[in-house]
């Protein structure tokens, strides 16, 4: 019943075709989810959550017309919240943070990445880097909260200089 593309007569050109499909049989299933983002499980964590509902609502059309155009949307977002983060309160920053981070999960989506997996590497490559500045201090035998800014900078450049001599 899903499978119409491969069992029945549906012509589908595109893997994003039958995504639609699937999402559009799912719609009219007795008993089924009743809208689009009701399938999304509301006990996922936020990014993977991000990345679901971006995809369910780009299966029946709700989505950028060119990948690139996602950016003019990621632009507007950071300059909403750039423009105002100083003079709002607390709820309002969480709220358009919280739309600058979706506008980026769906940026990633749409070029196929995984978020969650990208993030995490950022994360290993932070700690790699954050853990080579304090090795470097212990070496020159300084605390961290000792050194300037522009002291910590150069052994983070230093860190990224060899990280590129290993790749």
């Amino acid at each position: 019943y899903r499978h119409p593309h491969v069992f029945g007569s549906t012509h589908v050109d595109s893997t994003d075709d039958v995504l639609k499909n699937w999402e559009e049989l799912k719609l009219k299933e007795k008993g089924g989810n009743k809208t689009v983002l009701s399938g999304v499980p509301s006990a996922l964590p936020a990014m993977i959550k991000a990345e679901r509902i971006t995809e369910k609502a780009a299966n029946v059309g709700f989505d950028w017309q060119k990948r690139e155009d996602v950016w003019n949307k990621v632009s507007e977002e950071i300059a909403e919240f750039a423009e105002a983060a100083e003079s709002m309160g607390e709820k309002e920053r969480e709220a358009e943070m919280g739309d600058v981070l979706f506008a980026i999960i769906n940026a990633s989506r749409l070029y196929g990445i995984n978020s969650e997996n990208a993030l995490e590497k950022t994360n290993a490559k932070f700690i790699r880097r954050f853990n080579h500045i304090e090795r470097r201090a212990a070496e020159m035998g300084k605390q961290l909260k000792e050194m300037t800014l522009a002291e910590m900078d150069q052994l983070w450049d230093e860190a990224k200089s060899i990280e590129r001599e290993k790749a």
